[in-house]
């Protein structure tokens, strides 16, 4: 870690903290545009080595800031996190400004490491939204947190003091769908359920006014472009369950985080998405059996995770 002199430490801070936002390129995503790039931020943090990888972090110090702000060191050309319940997979480490000090490290194993959201990460550090909303996948971010933003309770147990920052670099290593994307298809199975959606994917599921099917019946509705599931992996999905004879929606992840435990919860139908694309949205209609209802499932297939090793 790297220490400028005071002189210049004072000068660095000054126009930090009177350093307005400004544009940063508009991401992959055409309705998400990512502004509130510092460059005089971006100019107190050096970071080395690779996206995803280890790095060397060198800061100007000490580093602080009457208010919490955030900048790009490098800009990826991947999906963008459009939506903060988007899933991501995410290498962070928080530095204190004062000292330049590492005081927190979770790197990225793709063989470990699970798909988090900008809100789940929010809920740990609320000044954290802001600096990831809109960033793409391949991207760098830097952010200085007040200990406000970082968290009262947090600046505590990490010895932030009042003045100082919590300094974060953030690497975007990868962001899932956010919704089925791909091609419709047209399926002509008489009885089945008809599937509507908002803008945003959520799905809405009309049952029709006959008996459900005998056996399990499978329909791909959007056909995606992505890798084919197989079995050592766990999908990442939205899905929305509804009752065949009542008609209820009987539990969705809409409005939530997507999931990659389906497998443990519906294991028939998580066996079922086999051999579909990322990117599809799958509609299975399982049968009533002596344990419970008939069910209709919709579920839109995010990404493709690894199995965690043991």
């Amino acid at each position: 870690m790297r220490k400028t002199s005071a002189a210049l430490a004072t000068l660095s801070l000054a126009v930090l903290a009177l350093t307005g936002c400004t544009a940063a390129p508009t991401s992959g995503d055409a309705a998400c545009e990512r502004m509130g790039g510092n460059t005089d931020l971006r100019d107190a943090v050096s970071v080395e080595g690779d996206i995803g990888g280890r790095t060397d972090v060198d800061l100007f110090t000490p580093l602080s800031t009457p208010k919490s702000s955030f900048a790009d060191l490098v800009v990826g050309d991947g999906r963008a996190l459009a939506d903060d319940g988007q899933a991501m997979l995410l290498q962070l480490s928080i530095y204190d400004g004062s000292t330049g000090e590492k005081i927190y490290d979770e790197p990225f194993d793709e063989a470990t490491s699970a798909p988090i959201t900008i809100d789940q990460w929010a809920q740990r550090v609320p000044g954290l939204a802001p600096a990831l909303e809109c960033a793409t996948a391949g991207s760098r971010v830097v952010a200085a947190l007040t200990p406000e933003d970082f968290g009262a309770q947090n600046a505590t147990n990490f010895g932030i003091d009042d003045d100082g920052a919590a300094v974060f670099v953030l690497d975007v290593v990868d962001v899932y769908m956010s919704k089925a994307e791909g091609a419709l298809r047209f399926n002509d199975a008489r009885n089945m359920p008809t599937v509507v959606r908002a803008p945003d994917g959520t799905p809405g599921v009309i049952i029709p006014d006959v008996d459900a099917p005998d056996e399990q019946t499978v329909q791909t509705l959007i056909e995606g472009d992505g890798e084919k599931l197989t079995a050592d992996q766990l999908p990442l999905v939205h899905f929305t369950a509804v009752g065949w004879d009542d008609k209820q929606v009987l539990r969705t992840t809409w409005g939530d985080a997507p999931i990659i435990d389906f497998a443990q919860l519906a294991p028939p139908i998580a066996e079922a998405l086999v051999g579909h694309t990322v990117g599809s949205q799958v509609l299975i209609v399982a049968p009533k059996t002596e344990g419970s209802a008939a069910m209709a499932f919709v579920v839109d297939i995010l990404g493709a995770v690894p199995v965690p090793s043991p």
